[in-house]
C-alpha cells in the first residue's frame, strides 16, 4: 500500500469518526477519486484497508458501504476493550518510565485545557493521545497493537460518548484515577480505574445509543 492510500485511509476514517459518513453510507470510488483529486487506485486500497479494520464493508453489487453495528455487537466490543486497555494500564504500573508518565501527564493536561473549554472535539484527539501513551507505557507492543485497532474500530462510538452531558469533566476524572494509579505502581487499581473509565454499560449505553440515533436522524 501508498503513502497515499493511507493518508486516504486516514481521511476517510476521520470522516466516519466525527459522523460525515453515517453508518449504511455509500463509498461512490469514482466521488471519492474526484473529492481527494486522486485516481480510483488509491482510494480502492484505501477502502480495502478501512474494511480489514471493520470500518466499512465491501458488499456485492453495492461496493463499498460504512458498516453499521448491532447494538449487542456495539457492548461486546467495549467489553473486550475496556479488557485490553486494563492490561495496559497493569502492565504501565509495572513498567512504565518516567518518559511514559510524562508523556501521560502531557496528554492528561492537554484533555483538562478542552473538558474547562467544554470542547468535546479537541477533547476526542487528546483523549486519543492519553489511550495511545497507555499502551505505549505498557512496553508490550503486540498488546499495544491490537488495542490500537480495536479503538480505531470504536473511534466513532468513543467520539460520540464525549458529546453527552458532563461527560468530558467525569472522563477527565476518570483519567486522572488512571494515571495516579499507574504513578502508584498500583496494578490492581490501575485496571480497575481503565476497566471502569472504557467498558459502557447501563446508563452509558443506553446514552450512547441515543447518541448514535439522534446523529442518523440528524
Amino acid at each position: 500500500m501508498s503513502r497515499l492510500s493511507e493518508t486516504l485511509r486516514e481521511a476517510i476514517e476521520e470522516e466516519v469518526a466525527t459522523g460525515k459518513l453515517l453508518p449504511g453510507t455509500h463509498l461512490d470510488e469514482i466521488e471519492l477519486a474526484q473529492r481527494f483529486g486522486v485516481s480510483r487506485t488509491p482510494i480502492r486500497e484505501a477502502l480495502s484497508l478501512l474494511a480489514g479494520e471493520g470500518l466499512i464493508e465491501i458488499r456485492p453489487r453495492r461496493g463499498a458501504v460504512v458498516a453499521s453495528v448491532s447494538p449487542q455487537r456495539l457492548l461486546e466490543m467495549f467489553e473486550v476493550m475496556a479488557e485490553l486497555e486494563a492490561m495496559c494500564a497493569r502492565l504501565a504500573a509495572r513498567r512504565s518510565a518516567e518518559a511514559d508518565l510524562q508523556r501521560l501527564d502531557e496528554a492528561h493536561q492537554a484533555c483538562r485545557s478542552a473538558a474547562a473549554e467544554r470542547d468535546p472535539d479537541a477533547y476526542f484527539y487528546a483523549n486519543e493521545r492519553f489511550h495511545t501513551a497507555l499502551y505505549a507505557a505498557s512496553r508490550n507492543e503486540f498488546l499495544g497493537e491490537q488495542a490500537h485497532a480495536l479503538q480505531r474500530r470504536l473511534r466513532p462510538y468513543r467520539r460520540l460518548q464525549l458529546r453527552v452531558r458532563n461527560r468530558l469533566q467525569r472522563s477527565f476524572d476518570e483519567h486522572q484515577a488512571i494515571l495516579d494509579a499507574v504513578r502508584a505502581g498500583d496494578e490492581a487499581r490501575a485496571m480497575e480505574a481503565t476497566r471502569g473509565h472504557v467498558v459502557v454499560q447501563g446508563e452509558r449505553f443506553t446514552d450512547l445509543l441515543s447518541s448514535i440515533a439522534q446523529l442518523e436522524a440528524a
